[in-house]
Parts: C-alpha cells; structure tokens; sequence
C-alpha cells in the first residue's frame, strides 16, 4: 500500500543524514538535507515518466559517473588540499623535532676595540724592600775579612742614609692602560646529556600531532565524499522530481481538456471543469518549484566538482538484499577519523604530562669552544675549553605542581573524550544500520504499490471519461501514484544517503564504490512514451 505524502519519508531523510554528521564536528555544516529535494517531494509528489524536454536538458553538460566524479573531487576541493597541506607540515615538523639529541654547533665572529687599565700598589712593597735592604746592608761589614770591615761599615752607612731617597724615586701606585682591537671568530658547540624526558615528551608530542593531523585529513575526506554523495544523487533525484513534476502537470492539463470537452457536451458540471483547472494549475506550480530546485542542485554539483554543467550517469541504487549484521559494521567503529583524534590528543596530553615532570629534574649538558683566531685574543680568553655541565632549578616563578596537575588534568579528559568518541561511534553505527535496513525494505514494499497505483488511475481515468466516476475520485488517483512514486525516489535517496552515513560510522566509507557495484536496484527516471 502507497504511504502518503505526508513528509515521513522526508523526516527519515533528515535523520540518515543527521547520522552522517555526528561522524565529524565540521559536518554540521557541510552534510544537510537539501531543502530544495524536500520541498520538491511534497509539492510534487510524482515520479513518472522522463519528459521530452527533461530528457534533452541532462543531455546537457558533462557525463560523470560516480567514480570520476570521486576522482575529479581529490583534485577540485581546497578543504582536501589544505589537510594535506596540514598533514606535510605536521609530518615535517616531527622529523625536524627527531634530532633534538645531535649537539648544535655554531659559529661566531666579532670585531672589538676594547681598553684595560691595570693599577698596582706599590707601598706596601716598597717598605719591605726598604727594611730588607737595610738588614742586608746591616748585615754586610761581618761578612768581610777583618781589616776591611771598618771601610765597609763605612761604606754600609753611606747606603743605608741613600736607601730612602733612592726608593722615594718608585711611586706607591702603578698604573697602565692598554688600548687593542681585536677579531675573534670562535666555533661553539652545545650537546644535551640529559633533559630530565623533556625530549622524549616533544618527540612524543610531535608523533602525535602528526597522527591528528592525518586523522583530521581523512575525516576532511570522509566529509567531502559524504557531500559529494549528497550533491551528486542529490541532483538525480532533483532531476526526477522534476520530471516527474513536469508529467504530472501534463497529466492534469490533459484532464483538465476532457474537463472542458464534458461540460461543453452537457455530461458534467462547471465546477468540475474548475478543479481540473485548479489542479492543473497547482501542479504547473509545483512544476515551476522543481525545476528552480533542480537548478539550485545542478549548481551545488558544479561548485563541488568545480566544472560546470556536470550530468550525473550513476543512477540512485538500492540493494535488495539485506545488510550483514550490525555487529559486523562495529568491529571498525571506534577505529574512525574521530576517534582517532580523540587516541592523538590523548597521547598528546600524555606528552604534556611528561613535559611537565622534567621541570622537576636536572639537566645536564656538554659544551665546547674554539677560538680560531688565538694570536689576537683577548689577554684572559683561553685558546679553547671543553667541559661538562648541570643545573637544576630549586625555585621557579611559576608554580610546576599546579602545572603538572593541570597536564594529568588534560590527560584524563582527553582520555574522556577518546572513550566518549569510541561509544559514540558504536552507537552512530547502530542507528545508520537502522536507517539503511528500513529505507532497503521500505523501497521493496513501494514496487507493489506503485503498479496498484497505476492501475487504479487508468480505472479511474477510463470510468471518468464514461461518466461513471467524479473528477475527484481522477485526482485522488493521480495523487495517489504520484506519491507512491515519490516516497520511491526518495526512499532510493534515503537508502543511498544512509549507506554513506553507516560506512562512515564504521570507517568503511571506501566500500562504498563496492555497495553501489552490487547493488540489483537501479532507480533512473524513465523517457516518455
């Protein structure tokens, strides 16, 4: 039995694709419904027959099937090149952070023009060679034969009376200015012994900035596919809808005719001539609205592709056959781009914790110096040195035990956050199973009420012509198909949109060239007869 047109379908459509965008936080905004298909399937509720002029308008533009167009999106999207921008820079930064260990040896040069002044005291031992002066000299006449110690005794006095006077020549304070320019180029080298773990913790940190920035790129991926899915069914779908809008319109209009031709022959009424009319004018309308819709749709293709004119030649599909398990869709789940976000930022708290801890350790380092210029150094620089060093900080400015808590702080919820994202993944999974199984046997049960939906309309058409049946009863039928026709494309659309959305949850989106491949259900609009 055909449901009515009353937006079930379409709030099924919202969901499978509000499924989609829990899978990442950007998608909110890239992964929607498309208002302009929703508005579409309940104002003109038909898909039928493929229109002439629908027919020629597709043949315009590019033909691209699902899997060039996939190709085409690697090179035409910047957001895919941005994160593969993100993910070079991360993966170099990493590589530049792995030889934090290797010394770092520089060179140096200066040109100087210095000035030293040397000042000595010279009282203190002055007197002190006064005084031993004069002892030697006391001292000296003993030291001579007998008969010469009178003349050196003699002579003896002589110096000690000239001693003061001769060292009264030597000032107390010697002073001395030197004045010299000098070039030194030197060559110095750095190596750390030991950092207390602050180097594993930035290679730690590095390694895991790399691993989130790989995972942001394919969930910056997982989107566009999921967007390109969205836009390029989308516009097949939107193309249908206004096929079958437009038919629909021809339809009415032909009712509308035999309308006339009865009320002129005197079998029935004018107001049933003036329902026709309204009808046939509602549904020129809703034909209007279409093809506006299908428009809007074309042009989100081409935007994302970034080609204009493109024909979509991959049909909407659905597979008869049920899924698998949803418990085979779970064993991936928690392996997903968001997750493993989550698993980066985790290890890159962790990192920050060990950060953290080797504030409270000592370093140690080995240093060296060269000087290259030696016979024009500086009176106190040596030629070279070599040696070994350490430090430890006994008191800081900022406090390290709130830092080190505030990091396990981190650490915990980022740990949080990794398992929330996991459950939720499991949980997304579930649902999206859901979704695609109903929307698979929602799309079976439409086949039956589609060909008893045709065959009532021709009843009712041929009954109306006879005069056995009111203009209503016509309407209802036409509007009975058309609806029965619309859940179909929009169940196929569903179905299409939800699959995308389950692949994803489970990290699984690359199978979904291989889904479409088997699928045994192919929803295409059909050429007027």
């Amino acid at each position: 039995m055909a449901r009515r047109p009353d937006g079930k379908g379409a709030r099924r459509l919202m969901l499978g694709v509000a499924v989609s965008a829990r899978l990442c936080k950007e998608a909110d905004t890239m992964i929607r419904p498309a208002p302009f298909l929703l508005r579409a399937m309940l104002l003109t509720g038909a898909m039928t027959p493929w229109p002439a002029n629908a027919q020629s308008m597709a043949a315009d533009g590019v033909a691209l099937t699902f899997q060039a167009a996939e190709a085409r999106l690697e090179h035409a999207s910047p957001a895919l090149a941005g994160a593969d921008h993100a993910v070079n820079a991360a993966r170099e930064t990493q590589a530049a952070l792995a030889t934090l260990r290797r010394p770092v040896v520089s060179a140096s040069a200066q040109y100087l023009q210095y000035q030293k002044t040397f000042s000595v005291d010279l009282s203190d031992a002055k007197g002190d060679a006064v005084n031993g002066a004069q002892d030697l000299l006391a001292g000296l006449p003993a030291t001579v034969p007998a008969p010469f110690q009178e003349i050196a005794a003699e002579i003896t006095g002589r110096l000690s009376q000239a001693l003061p006077g001769l060292f009264a020549l030597v000032p107390d304070t010697l002073s001395y200015r030197y004045r010299e320019t000098v070039f030194r180029p030197t060559v110095q080298a750095a190596m750390p012994l030991y950092t207390g773990g602050a180097i594993p913790a930035i290679e730690r940190g590095a390694a895991a900035g790399t691993s989130l920035a790989r995972a942001q790129a394919d969930q910056a991926r997982e989107v566009a596919r999921i967007n390109l899915i969205r836009v390029y069914f989308g516009q097949l779908a939107a193309q249908s809808l206004e096929a079958s809008a437009l038919q629909s319109r021809d339809a009415l209009a032909k009712l509308y005719g035999d309308a006339v031709k009865l009320e002129q022959a005197g079998v029935t009424p004018r107001a049933v001539t003036l329902q026709a009319q309204v009808a046939r004018d509602t549904a020129e309308g809703a034909y209007q609205r279409a093809s506006l819709a299908h428009g809007s749709a074309r042009g989100d293709l081409s935007e994302v592709l970034d080609m204009t004119g493109v024909r979509p030649t991959t049909p909407l599909f659905v597979d008869s056959r049920p899924l698998a398990p949803v418990a085979s869709f779970l064993g991936r789940s928690g392996e997903g781009p968001q997750a493993r976000q989550a698993a980066a930022g985790r290890d890159l708290a962790g990192a920050g914790v060990d950060l953290a801890r080797s504030r409270y350790r000592p370093q140690a380092f080995a240093f060296g110096e060269y000087n290259l210029n030696r016979n024009n150094a500086l009176p106190t620089e040596p030629d070279w040195i070599v040696g070994v060093g350490a430090r430890i900080t006994l008191l800081s400015n900022v406090d390290r035990g709130h830092l080190l808590a505030a990091a396990k702080e981190r650490e915990a919820a980022a740990a949080a956050t990794e398992a929330q994202a996991r459950k939720a993944a499991d949980a997304a999974t579930a649902r999206a199973w859901d979704l695609v199984e109903g929307a698979r046997r929602s799309f079976l049960l439409l086949n039956s009420s589609i060909a008893a939906a045709e065959k009532n309309l021709r009843v009712q058409q041929v009954s109306f012509r006879e005069g056995e049946a009111t203009i209503t009863a016509v309407l209802a039928a036409e509007a009975a198909l058309s609806a029965a026709r619309t859940q179909r494309i929009a169940t196929a659309y569903e179905y299409d949109l939800a699959l995308a959305g389950l692949l994803a949850a489970s990290n699984r989106l690359e199978a979904f060239g291989d889904h479409l491949a088997r699928a045994d259900q192919r929803v295409l609009p059909e050429p007027v007869r």
